[in-house]
């Protein structure tokens, strides 16, 4: 088995194609992670609170965090081996909530590798933007790697 790749440290990926939020997928994301606040659902009541559409659960931005995540780990040098990965943290850090009518790309940039026996940890922050470059939420992973069995 390949080691992961210690060049993948400080690598940047182009961004995403533009993805649209729509009301529906945040309404099905919303009842997958039983977020039933109104706002997640009713466009009426998202408006109440000052939004333009319903409003995503903070969750769903592993959407367009996944679409970068797929760029990594389909890296032909990387030497990550999906079967030997587990998603180990996440977290997020926020402008704004995501709401249904955002247009938002990701860019995923390795910010920390380090080996661990023989595997290793790799941690990557996307930044996700909306339409016109500005920011919305920075989420950041961690995937272990496990080495040979």
């Amino acid at each position: 088995m390949v080691p992961v790749n210690p060049e993948l440290l400080g690598r940047e990926f182009p961004s995403t194609q533009p993805y649209l939020v729509g009301r529906e997928k945040v309404r099905e994301f919303a009842r997958a992670v039983f977020a039933d606040a109104p706002q997640h659902l009713d466009p009426e009541a998202a408006r109440a609170l000052g939004y333009a559409d319903v409003v995503a659960p903070p969750t769903f931005a592993m959407v367009i965090q996944d679409l970068t995540l797929q760029q990594l780990l389909s890296e032909p040098d990387s030497g990550i081996a999906l079967e030997r990965t587990i998603h180990a943290k996440q977290s997020f850090r926020w402008s704004r909530p995501i709401v249904a009518g955002d247009e938002l790309t990701g860019r995923l940039t390795v910010t920390g590798l380090r080996a661990m026996g023989s595997g290793a940890m790799v941690t990557s922050e996307t930044e996700i933007t909306a339409g016109g470059g500005d920011h919305v939420v920075t989420a950041t992973s961690v995937l272990l790697i496990g080495g040979d069995e």
